[in-house]
């Protein structure tokens, strides 16, 4: 057994082949990070974009820890189906708390895990794009985390949220899940390529560009503000 190190656990890849007295549980542990990270706030240091697309990589041997099904597709979409449901409960969960917290963070005082600048930053971009915000907060890291904890708190209507709540999930889950298994049949049948040969690029990329859109707001915002 390799000796455990606290970097593994941004590597999404450690999460899903864990195993636990020789039995794997990725998939179990993949479908509760789905659901901290987008239901507890503390839950936004996990992997979220570059863990679904290499679910979608690893999708058979994952889905094999549930049951054994002879089709591909059905597979893959099981598995962004079972993710999809994770990130809804998970959003559910944080629009429960907003809306029984009140402004209890607001007045938090800040730590390790939480940052009343992250709060702050997630309220701005909801009140711009109103309910689209959850739809665009499922690809923005840190963003995604206190969306529906804000929509709790500002009393978003509760049918709008969940409609919102279900279609940004779906959209999430099978886009880079589905985007990570496809593109693996394909260069793997294609050039011979294996991107589980890759993972370390894949895993900056996926970072880079998901956490660019913020780099850019917070560079936009000091220039203003210089």
């Amino acid at each position: 057994m390799e000796e455990f190190h606290i970097s593994q656990l941004i590597n999404p890849e450690f999460y899903i082949n864990l195993e636990i007295a020789g039995h794997h549980i990725g998939i179990y542990v993949v479908l509760f990070i789905v659901f901290a990270e987008t239901g507890l706030f503390a839950g936004f240091f996990l992997p979220g974009d570059s863990l679904l697309f290499l679910s979608g990589i690893y999708s058979t041997a994952l889905m094999k820890e549930l049951f054994t099904i002879e089709s591909d597709f059905v597979n893959v979409a099981l598995l962004a189906t079972f993710v999809a449901l994770a990130g809804i409960l998970g959003n559910l969960f944080g629009y429960w708390f907003g809306a029984k917290s009140g402004n209890y963070l607001y007045n938090k005082k800040d730590n390790f895990i939480f940052k009343k600048k992250y709060l702050y930053e997630s309220k701005v971009f909801f009140e711009r794009h109103g309910g689209r915000a959850i739809i665009f907060a499922r690809f923005l890291p840190v963003v995604r985390t206190f969306a529906p904890i804000i929509a709790g708190i500002v009393h978003m209507e509760f049918k709008r949220f969940m409609f919102y709540n279900i279609v940004s999930s779906f959209l999430w889950a099978t886009t880079l899940i589905f985007a990570g298994h496809y593109l693996q049949v394909y260069l793997l049948e294609s050039f011979g390529v294996d991107l589980k040969d890759y993972i370390e690029y894949i895993i900056l990329f996926l970072v880079a560009v998901t956490t660019l859109p913020i780099v850019l707001k917070l560079m936009k915002r000091k220039k203003q503000e210089d």
